[in-house]
């Protein structure tokens, strides 16, 4: 099994796991915030990037693949989302990246999930602590994200 398990510390491996969340898609439904725990997750269906390439040199009918994975933040304060109905459970969301500002020079800090349409959610963290794991199998898709130049 390749599943993939990743744990981001510092802003440098937020980069990472956010270039292996680019593209995921996700519905409202599937956020979840527990403020006794500190904890906020978001079910997801990322595209993987890291075998883009391998799958369509492979020959697979659809080329590319999809996997369910959780990406989850911990020490989570208190969380603001704007440009999307938290109730709206048919609305699919897309996550393009992963930032994290800094608040003084401490640890603390916004950590923003930037999604597509304008809309983000912005988690108020003491520190940064992000896990991504794949949770499921994989699934062939024909649509590999693309992003239009302006």
């Amino acid at each position: 099994m390749d599943e993939l398990k990743l744990m981001a510390l510092d802003a440098e491996d937020l980069g990472i796991v956010s270039a292996h969340v680019q593209d995921a898609v996700f519905k409202p439904a599937g956020i979840e915030y527990l403020p006794r725990l500190s904890t906020f997750a978001l079910v997801l269906n990322r595209f993987v990037w890291e075998k883009a390439g391998e799958i369509k040199k492979a020959g697979k009918a659809k080329g590319y693949e999809r996997r369910r994975a959780v990406l989850s933040f911990r020490r989570v304060l208190s969380v603001r989302s704007i440009g999307f109905a938290r109730g709206d459970d048919e609305t699919v969301l897309s996550l393009l990246a992963l930032r994290f500002t800094p608040r003084g020079e401490g640890p603390e800090g916004t950590l923003e999930l930037t999604l597509a349409g304008e809309a983000t959610i912005a988690l108020d963290v003491e520190c940064i602590e992000v896990q991504l794991a794949d949770t499921g199998g994989a699934w062939e898709t024909a649509f590999k994200p693309r992003h239009p130049q302006d």
